[in-house]
């Protein structure tokens, strides 16, 4: 397997304009949440608001509304429809958000900047697997539309019929921790930690068989030392610290990339920036808290800071 290309700069946003508004830094979906996991789009939306998006949307099942917008109260709310179990009827929700514009080409609709898609939606069987990945490349394909894919979306992924890697991925960030990659590799947790850079490279090789060069996908494989890869680059985070390993950090991640998309960055861009600097939130989060007492808020408070250190820093990375 020849080597992916080392990448040892940081990439940051550009200052912003003086005289943009909230269309001028992007309009975030988060499409997320189930009965009993209100905490993981509300997650995602407030990370998002902190890492400047100039609008986060949240649709979530219709019974969980209500929390996940006092939660969130910057950002706006969706009512999905829900089944039995409070989570996502993804048919349904399709025709819903089509409805409403969020689905279509530019030119008949106004689809997001950048969609999250999977924090706390839950799982279900291969057919429930078929209409979630099928309402995914509703934004994908027919809008156009960056996307991070993360949490239940992954494992879902796992459970598809022809495979997940026999099907394009345009535009996509895909961020599992090592549990989450095993499963759609059908290994062992142990082989991923194994050798981390091989096989995030080898699947983003494999991530990408299908989609079209300008349009890359990228793996975020988290954890110490979080690799970012499309399979040609590689980058290698040295931010962070064991106080982050805490339920919800990973939903702060996605709201942190999807508004760095939203802001026009490119997906291997938001990607290294992203992981950046959550890891330095994370870290500014430890020296005020500790790391035993550190939570997901407690990384997204420290992201106003995080961005404001990293802007003064050319090249924090000394791999």
């Amino acid at each position: 397997m020849p080597d992916a290309k080392q990448i040892r700069r940081i990439p940051h946003l550009p200052p912003r304009p003086a005289d943009g508004h909230k269309g001028t830094f992007g309009r975030v979906l988060a499409i997320s949440g189930s009965v009993g996991m209100a905490g993981a789009p509300s997650l995602v939306g407030n990370a998002a608001l902190r890492s400047g998006a100039g609008l986060v949307t949240i649709a979530v099942p219709e019974p969980v509304l209500n929390v996940v917008a006092g939660l969130c109260p910057c950002a706006t709310t969706i009512p999905l429809p829900a089944d039995d179990a409070g989570q996502i009827k993804p048919a349904a929700a399709a025709k819903l958000l089509r409805s409403r514009g969020w689905i279509g080409s530019k030119e008949k609709a106004n689809p997001p900047n950048a969609l999250v898609v999977g924090p706390g939606v839950g799982t279900g069987a291969h057919d429930y697997a078929e209409n979630f990945w099928t309402l995914i490349d509703a934004f994908r394909i027919r809008s156009g539309t960056p996307v991070v894919i993360d949490a239940d979306a992954l494992n879902l992924a796992a459970l598809l019929a022809n495979g997940w890697d026999c099907r394009p991925h345009p535009r996509s960030i895909f961020t599992p921790h090592p549990g989450e990659l095993a499963r759609m590799l059908r290994i062992s947790t142990r082989d991923v930690q194994a050798d981390r850079e091989k096989i995030a490279i080898e699947t983003a090789r494999r991530l990408n068989a299908q989609t079209e060069p300008v349009d890359r996908a990228v793996l975020v494989l988290k954890g110490a030392g979080t690799v970012v890869t499309d399979g040609e680059s590689i980058y290698v985070n040295k931010t962070g610290n064991p106080g982050m390993a805490t339920g919800g950090s990973g939903d702060v991640l996605s709201g942190v990339l999807a508004a760095l998309l939203a802001q026009g960055m490119s997906g291997l861009d938001a990607a290294i920036f992203g992981v950046y600097v959550h890891g330095l939130a994370g870290d500014l989060a430890a020296r005020r808290l500790g790391q035993i007492s550190l939570t997901a808020a407690d990384i997204i408070d420290s992201l106003p800071a995080a961005f404001t250190a990293s802007a003064k820093t050319k090249s924090p990375s000394k791999r």
